[in-house]
């Protein structure tokens, strides 16, 4: 992409809050669940896109704002989709208990596997890119080998779903965010997993009455944030043991039971959220004030990104299975 190449070469400036919406793509006929840009940075002008529709989509959301390719291989609803870190594959997973990896260029899959349970979230590892980890809704979170189409190891926990999954720095340990709320107790949350030894450190991080649908590291502090169904977003260390911060959070915008995301910006200054109602809320990272906030969508917002390389670029997805992109 001509637009991203004078960037490539330089650090990250400063983002600035966008204000203009500059492409409307709507070619899914059902719920966007999830986007992404490609991690790769001089092909990071295309996004990819998980519907309700059953499809993945791959979009260029920089130059023209057109829809590259459609991959068909689930026969649900698509819930979570991943770029491989080289952003020649993406990994996909549904509600047909399906997961696949596609080839990008063929459309062909390089690993399919059946599960036993309805897939809802997927994440590559963080340093070791031909493992990921697959949970859904089954007390059990399983790690794969994509070389051997074989199961490494699984993570028992003694709850209904698993929401998210999120490695933490090197990859060690990860977090998982489950819909384990009964009404007399809130532990297990959240839980914080060694990935070696599928053994569980800690199920008391979160004690609020809340799941929490998403979960999102900072970029350069040893931090992450959970998106909870209290309509606010949580602050924790990403370090044993893992505490909230309780003089910050994030408050004003709505979920009210959607798979809303969250996400920090590159250069960790703000943090931005869907809304159940549309919009998308923008706040500073630090003080946790509504820096502004975007009327994006009729329906549901559940996820805002930002691009991994230009300051302001921000793709947004909503209920209504529209994209846009906004600068």
């Amino acid at each position: 992409s001509e637009l991203i190449k004078p960037y490539l070469a330089s650090k990250y400036k400063l983002t600035e809050v966008p204000k203009s919406l500059i492409f409307y793509m709507s070619k899914h006929s059902g719920p966007v669940n999830e986007i992404q840009w490609c991690p790769v940075r001089d092909q990071s002008h295309i996004l990819l896109s998980a519907s309700m529709d059953k499809t993945v989509k791959v979009w260029d959301a920089v130059d023209t704002g057109c829809c590259l390719k459609t991959y068909s291989c689930h026969s649900c609803a698509v819930r979570a989709a991943q770029w491989s870190s080289c952003g020649r594959r993406i990994l996909s997973g549904g509600f047909d208990s399906m997961v696949h990896l596609t080839d990008v260029e063929t459309g062909k899959q390089t690993f399919s596997s059946k599960n036993e349970f309805r897939i809802s979230t997927l994440k590559f590892h963080s340093t070791e890119s031909n493992i990921f980890l697959c949970g859904g809704f089954s007390s059990e979170v399983k790690a794969w080998d994509i070389r051997t189409s074989k199961v490494l190891r699984v993570y028992k926990a003694a709850v209904q779903q698993t929401l998210d999954i999120l490695f933490l720095p090197e990859g060690r340990e990860f977090l998982t965010s489950t819909d384990a709320v009964s009404r007399d107790s809130a532990d297990r949350t959240i839980i914080a997993w060694d990935f070696q030894s599928a053994a569980k450190i800690s199920n008391q991080i979160f004690h609020e009455r809340y799941t929490c649908p998403s979960l999102t590291l900072h970029p350069k502090e040893s931090m992450f944030v959970a998106q909870t169904n209290g309509n606010y977003m949580a602050l924790f260390s990403a370090q044993r043991p893992y505490r909230i911060n309780k003089k910050k959070r994030y408050e004003g915008h709505k979920v009210e039971g959607f798979a809303v995301g969250c996400e920090f910006s590159p250069d960790g200054t703000l943090l931005v959220t869907g809304s159940s109602d549309g919009k998308v809320f923008f706040y500073n990272y630090h003080t946790a004030r509504i820096i502004r906030t975007l009327s994006a969508h009729k329906e549901a917002c559940v996820s805002a990104i930002f691009h991994p390389v230009l300051p302001s670029l921000l793709a947004t997805c909503d209920w209504a299975g529209e994209i846009k992109i906004w600068q």
